[in-house]
């Protein structure tokens, strides 16, 4: 599979996607194409029949910018993109980090995974570079891009950029960049938020035969991060607890994704209503003096979901506080209150019970420091990783497999799985973020 798409739209679709994208702004100079600009309100509108294909259509749009392998500009929207199951590494964007790198790639890499207390590391790299120029030869002499999401559940990120696939026209086809680029060695399949609902399958091949060419991230002999498969091994985890959500909301209107386009207004649907949220844990504010800890579930920058713990003691039996940056499920009745110093209302879960809170322990990201057994620099960089080294306590009948190479089983995958947004990583040219305001409940 290619990721390809085949034949033109049919009127009919080109009818919805003029309605949810808005009217055409054509410039007054002769020659210069007409250029969509993205209507966010219409948009919405048209979401309102999820089973229509204008739903995960967002349309054609010139081609801006390359900013990184995972990130790109198109006229008329005005924030980047964020291109889902991509995570490539980052390019060198400061002087800093091009001395530290210069110390020797051994050196650089390790002093980065002890700055990181052994997990993961985020940091620029030449095959962050590569990703980049691969990118930039792939769209070398595209005028425009065809853009879709991957669930009309799903439309931005935490940072509020548009979640997509990107295609470029090759050869009269419709090509898939986020698949090719994971063909092609430059990213993984990035699925810690979610499998993709649409190209699951063809991710893993493509992933399966980057691997086995050895091509990009794969290939031992280029400087890339060393820790791919223990990355896979809990990014499949995360995808795995999502999923069996999903299978258990199938039939339920009370089992909401905090991330969907929707999540709020189902929220104030439910008022008074008990309700089972999937979201992962944002900033924890414990208690202080006679306020309540506060949990924020991560939505959107300033407008996260909170939950309120009057009781030390439940808060710490829920553990929640362990399951920072990962996801939980929460079931509990939605309360609203008026916030005094805004004077509107709000709406939150008071948790009374520990098992109202949902979690997996073994979620959180793989740890290794330097020196540790599973420290890839003391053997072979291209080696896989047992994945019960995943995660702290996980056994060979717990964890996920190391490799995700197969689809996981379809009771885990009904209905379609979301894939949501990424939150671990604010765009290039977000501004920094700023305090969360401060009232209380």
């Amino acid at each position: 599979m290619t990721g390809r798409v085949h034949g033109p739209l049919s009127l009919a679709l080109r009818a919805a996607l003029g309605a949810s994208l808005g009217a055409l702004l054509l410039s007054s100079c002769a020659g210069r194409q007409a250029t969509i600009r993205y209507d966010r309100e219409q948009l919405a509108s048209s979401l309102d029949d999820p089973s229509d294909e204008s739903a995960v259509l967002l349309g054609e749009f010139a081609l801006e910018k390359v900013i990184d392998g995972d990130t790109l500009r198109v006229v008329g929207i005005d924030e980047t993109l964020r291109l889902l199951a991509l995570d490539t590494e980052e390019t060198f964007k400061s002087e800093k980090a091009r001395r530290a790198y210069e110390q020797g790639w051994e050196t650089y890499l390790t002093e980065a995974q002890l700055a990181r207390k052994g997990k993961p590391v985020k940091i620029p790299t030449p095959l962050g570079e590569d990703a980049k120029k691969w990118a930039e030869e792939f769209f070398k002499g595209i005028r425009r891009v065809r853009l879709e999401r991957d669930s009309p559940d799903e439309i931005r990120g935490r940072y509020n950029r548009l979640l997509t696939y990107v295609y470029a026209k090759k050869d009269g086809e419709w090509v898939n960049y986020n698949i090719e680029a994971v063909r092609a060695g430059m990213s993984p399949y990035f699925m810690k938020y979610g499998y993709s609902t649409r190209f699951h399958d063809e991710f893993v091949a493509a992933q399966e035969e980057a691997r086995a060419a050895k091509r990009g991230i794969w290939d031992p002999e280029k400087e890339h991060y060393l820790d791919y498969d223990l990355r896979l091994a809990w990014w499949t985890r995360r995808a795995e607890f999502i999923a069996a959500f999903k299978r258990e909301a199938a039939d339920k209107d009370n089992y909401i994704v905090l991330t969907a386009w929707d999540a709020e207004r189902q929220l104030k649907e439910h008022l008074h209503r008990e309700v089972v949220l999937l979201a992962t844990v944002g900033d924890v504010r414990e208690r202080e003096g006679n306020k309540p800890t506060r949990v924020n579930l991560s939505r959107r920058m300033f407008g996260d979901f909170p939950l309120i713990f009057f009781d030390d003691d439940v808060y710490a039996s829920s553990g929640i506080a362990e399951s920072k940056g990962d996801f939980v499920r929460v079931r509990g009745v939605v309360s609203k209150y008026r916030n005094k110093h805004t004077g509107k209302d709000v709406v939150q879960i008071q948790v009374e019970l520990p098992a109202q809170v949902s979690r997996d322990p073994q979620q959180g990201p793989p740890r290794v420091l330097p020196g540790d057994e599973a420290w890839p620099l003391g053997g072979s960089a291209s080696a896989p990783v047992d994945a019960s080294s995943a995660a702290p306590g996980a056994g060979q009948d717990q964890g996920p497999p190391a490799t995700p190479a197969a689809r996981p089983d379809p009771a885990l995958v009904a209905p379609p799985i979301e894939t949501p947004p990424r939150e671990d990583e604010a765009p290039a040219d977000a501004a920094s973020p700023q305090p969360t305001p401060t009232s209380r409940p």
